[in-house]
């Protein structure tokens, strides 16, 4: 191929990259569509092509320049995006997310007395007395947890695999109901934080009632802060919703729920997230075989961490 018909065939394409980097440019890569995304990136390894293949062949200086110049404006703003993007990203949960929860502060603390009270007095009950989740839950059931937490399992690493495995399935379960189940007035919400916090808790008091406190202990307490309070952060997110049902305001329904739906969501991604990092420390922690002692002050320094997080972090500035 000679230069007049490089040239001619390939200008098009060249002159509709540099349309499209100019409003990428102009209005900081918003007015690109994600049609105009996936059109810019295509057009943006072609032309680097098309830079090589003149810089080998010695096609005049001018052309290189003029294809230089595109590369080196397209590569600025094709990882400023990126960049803005991770930023956007970053800044969503270190500020926006917890700045969004404390604005919801009255349906946080309702969430957290729905799920925490019933928990720690069935949990207490039970200890004293483990017959008694027998009238809460299966005795299957409560035979299989126990079996996890008694060692007497031939193989201790398939047990903490078992652990790990219906904590991460059940918990992310009633985190998703807390949240969905709030367009039901919010009934649904409360209905699930309820009666999961009476269910965790006759677990819990029922284990520790039949003597395997340090291992159940021992396995549940690094990753409690942030799943528990994952739960209760989703149960925040679907009262929003059904406040937004019962209570519109000056608006619709439909328009509340629009834009309280979207704060709710907002905050139910940030569970998600507080979700997800439960399941790596569950995956990578909690079933180590470290002393008790570690563990509780690992624990410690993680309730600290979500408590502070929670409370403290995007303070001080204007919520993006």
């Amino acid at each position: 191929m000679n230069k007049s018909i490089f040239l001619k065939e390939r200008r098009p394409a060249w002159e509709r990259f540099e349309k499209l980097l100019e409003r990428a440019e102009s209005r900081g890569g918003l007015g690109l569509g994600p049609d105009d995304v996936s059109e810019f990136s295509e057009l943006f390894r072609a032309l680097c092509y098309d830079l090589s293949q003149v810089r080998s062949r010695d096609w005049g200086s001018s052309v290189e320049r003029f294809l230089n110049d595109l590369v080196v404006r397209g590569h600025g703003a094709f990882y400023r995006k990126s960049d803005r993007s991770q930023g956007r990203v970053l800044r969503f949960f270190t500020h926006s997310f917890p700045s969004r929860l404390r604005e919801n502060h009255a349906f946080f603390w309702a969430s957290l007395a729905l799920f925490a009270v019933p928990l720690a007095v069935s949990w207490i009950v039970v200890a004293s007395d483990p017959s008694l989740a027998r009238r809460i839950l299966p005795g299957s059931a409560l035979y299989t947890m126990e079996q996890m937490y008694s060692g007497d399992m031939e193989e201790t690493g398939r047990a903490d695999a078992a652990m790990a495995g219906f904590y991460v399935r059940h918990n992310i379960s009633i985190a998703f109901q807390c949240f969905a189940l709030g367009v039901f007035i919010g009934v649904g919400t409360v209905y699930v934080l309820l009666s999961n916090g009476i269910q965790l808790g006759t677990v819990s008091g029922y284990i520790v009632g039949n003597g395997h406190a340090e291992r159940f202990l021992g396995f549940v307490s690094g990753h409690s802060s942030f799943e528990l309070s994952a739960i209760v952060v989703a149960g925040t997110a679907g009262l929003v919703l059904g406040h937004a049902i019962v209570a519109p305001g000056s608006f619709s329904r439909g328009e509340a729920l629009r834009r309280r739906g979207r704060v709710a969501v907002e905050i139910a991604l940030g569970a998600a997230a507080m979700l997800f990092v439960a399941a790596l420390i569950e995956g990578f922690w909690s079933a180590q075989p470290l002393p008790a002692a570690i563990k509780y002050a690992v624990a410690g320094v993680f309730w600290i961490a979500v408590v502070s997080y929670l409370a403290l972090a995007g303070r001080g500035e204007p919520r993006g």
